[in-house]
């Protein structure tokens, strides 16, 4: 049975309450209408908790906006929600995602991420195509999506709000690649749960790589506010101890000149292979958790976009550690998916609502690992049996 509003009440009651579902509930589907955003599908999710969220059909069935009780969580840039039709990922040198970087979730792939790059075609057995040009963050990042559902399933006294949608990345000859994103939130929860499924369509073996730009934003973002992450280690960061401008674990209000950084995390998961991740902001008592598989990510990235106008924070896993293509390549970090072959990936979202929440999760990531003070890592670092990633290119600080 549903609690919304402090009041625990059968579906029966809720409808004596109610003309219309939509009054506190449900999933509305609308589409953007002005400027650059204009023609992008948008559902909008109320679940009775606080929680307000959208999903951008025709941006990857990618996250929006996300507000809890009228504070915004999400990070969003001057960029609007772009429509797919106005952007080109190809121009300014591969850089095109750029021109509509914004929103809670970008999903980057499906065969390529992180900096514009090229790699071999000998998969696709064309002799006259000796490569590919990869864009940032690859071809199936901002794509329009077929809708197949959405809507509230009562299931006895419960019900879900979820939508379904799949996401094609083709080329005759070449990738045909899908993601299938479902989400759902049970009524009056504060906790999103979806699952991405990519599948090859293709009959030639296929590159997959996967990496989800997470990006928050102020107020939840703010000076003092703290990463919260069960990470032992930094491989890596896209600049040296001595250059970095800002601690990685707690964040400062918005720099002038900021230049951005990346880092490279080893983590440790649960018993049950989840691991927790987190912003949380103590003055205002929230935090936003982003839980994730070990199996399906090797690597914890995270991104610091704190200059002035800018003012983001990015949680990053990924299939592959940072670097360049040819990086990832020389670690067996690529995916070769064969036809038909399908990865499945499952993450959440939660809310954390007051001080008790904060600190039940704090002590859940004590439990995992003990926490690492020092938000000032070296750039590389090499354990035992050498060195697990190489120093990283120039190009490397751009967006991760």
């Amino acid at each position: 049975m549903p609690e919304l509003f402090g009041k625990k009440l059968s579906k029966k009651q809720l409808q004596k309450h109610l003309g219309d579902w939509r009054q506190v509930v449900g999933v509305e589907l609308y589409e953007l209408s002005d400027g650059s955003q204009r023609g992008v599908r948008v559902l909008e999710f109320k679940t009775g908790s606080g929680l307000l969220f959208t999903v951008l059909i025709d941006r990857s069935m990618d996250f929006g906006r996300f507000e809890y009780k009228g504070t915004p969580f999400a990070w969003q840039s001057g960029t609007g929600f772009r429509h797919p039709q106005f952007m080109d990922p190809m121009g300014e040198g591969g850089n095109g995602f750029m021109r509509g970087f914004s929103g809670l979730l970008c999903t980057c792939g499906l065969d390529h991420i992180r900096q514009p790059d090229r790699g071999s075609a000998d998969h696709f057995d064309l002799p006259l195509r000796q490569e590919i040009n990869y864009p940032m963050h690859g071809r199936g990042s901002m794509q329009p999506a077929q809708l197949h559902g959405y809507g509230i399933d009562w299931q006895g006294e419960e019900a879900v709000l979820w939508c379904e949608g799949m996401v094609s990345q083709v080329q005759v000859m070449g990738e045909y690649l899908s993601l299938t994103r479902r989400i759902e939130v049970q009524l009056g929860s504060s906790t999103i749960h979806f699952t991405d499924t990519v599948q090859n369509h293709g009959f030639s073996s296929t590159p997959h790589m996967l990496l989800y730009h997470i990006n928050l934003g102020w107020p939840l973002l703010d000076e003092n506010s703290r990463f919260a992450a069960p990470i032992t280690r930094t491989l890596a960061a896209n600049m040296s101890k001595q250059l970095q401008q800002a601690n990685y674990r707690i964040q400062p209000a918005p720099q002038s000149r900021f230049v951005q950084q990346v880092f490279d995390h080893e983590y440790r998961a649960e018993q049950n292979g989840r691991v927790p991740t987190a912003l949380i902001n103590d003055r205002l008592g929230m935090g936003l958790v982003y839980e994730f598989d070990a199996e399906a990510f090797r690597c914890l990235q995270q991104w610091q976009g704190l200059g002035e106008g800018v003012y983001g924070f990015g949680i990053e896993p990924a299939t592959s550690h940072w670097g360049s293509r040819n990086d990832s390549l020389e670690k067996n970090e690529i995916i070769m998916l064969e036809h038909d072959q399908k990865r499945i990936y499952k993450s959440s979202f939660s809310v954390l609502d007051g001080a008790n929440e904060i600190q039940t999760f704090d002590q859940r990531l004590l439990r995992i690992t003990p926490l690492i003070t020092d938000g000032y890592p070296e750039r590389v670092q090499q354990p035992k049996g050498g060195p697990l990633v190489k120093s990283l290119p120039k190009s490397a600080k751009s967006v991760g």
